[in-house]
């Protein structure tokens, strides 16, 4: 079986990396924070001192930082360790632009996927995330099955495209219930009530993750995902909404919680 380095354990990371490890490959991991990777370790996978070492042999490189930045560090110490025939996969979120520029980086025969993934992390713990996959799979498809369902989104980049639409839809819902919800607190409408005709509308999917437990994605990561988006078009509507998780993660009690704390933060803000 393929070698595969794993760089990235936050929640999400750490629960996709266990997926491969469960399936059998020699999994080698990093993280900037080396005590995240130590459950693994102890499961079997390999800690790596540094992302260079942690590739140096990899057949198979997956990348799930948590920005830009961490990502681009990342890469300037992996780029030019990384052999012929291996394939990078990248599956943070960081919009198409930042793809292109990492694949133009890397040396000849080296294969660059972007591959980001639609789920939060009871879908990362189950297998059963959406992989958005753009770019050439072969000799990857078969491990990335392993965390989810693939789709092949098109070109290179455009797995990262796909991404960013999904998320600021879910994200603009999200907000959009934690307003209505303050209509209906202004209003005197029971909670219960309240959530349950919401829940039975069109926004239903969207009611159901803004009061989501069991789940984490980081009120911060949702304000950098939207704002990827707000510099790619001029959108009104998600500039509003890029300004509710803003005002929410500068708060350092919700800035790391799910967003469901952010729907609160917003609600009680109205």
């Amino acid at each position: 079986m393929e070698k595969i380095a794993f760089l990235g354990l936050g929640h999400m990371g750490a629960a996709m990396a266990r997926r491969l490890l469960a399936a059998g490959f020699p999994l080698t991991v990093w993280n900037r924070t080396a005590e995240k990777a130590e459950p693994l370790v102890a499961e079997g996978a390999t800690l790596a001192a540094s992302p260079a070492e942690a590739v140096r042999d990899a057949d198979v490189v997956i990348t799930m930082l948590a920005n830009p930045a961490a990502l681009d560090a990342v890469a300037d110490a992996i780029a030019p360790e990384l052999r012929r025939g291996t394939t990078w996969v990248e599956m943070s979120t960081v919009g198409p632009d930042v793809v292109k520029e990492l694949a133009g980086r890397l040396g000849e025969g080296v294969t660059f996927v972007d591959a980001p993934v639609a789920g939060s992390t009871d879908k990362a713990a189950a297998g059963q995330l959406g992989i958005l996959a753009g770019g050439e799979l072969t000799g990857v498809g078969h491990v990335l099955v392993h965390m989810g369902t693939v789709t092949r989104t098109g070109p290179l980049g455009s797995g990262a495209a796909l991404k960013l639409v999904v998320n600021t839809a879910l994200l603009g819902g999200v907000a959009l219930v934690a307003e209505t919800m303050a209509l209906a607190d202004k209003l005197g409408i029971d909670e219960k009530v309240a959530r349950t005709a919401l829940a039975n509308g069109p926004l239903g999917g969207a009611v159901g993750r803004a009061f989501a437990e069991d789940v984490h994605f980081a009120t911060a990561l949702a304000a950098k995902d939207v704002a990827l988006a707000t510099k790619v078009a001029e959108l009104p509507v998600l500039d509003a909404v890029l300004e509710h998780y803003k005002r929410a993660a500068a708060d350092p009690a919700v800035a790391g919680a799910d967003i469901a704390k952010a729907v609160e933060h917003i609600r009680h803000s109205a």
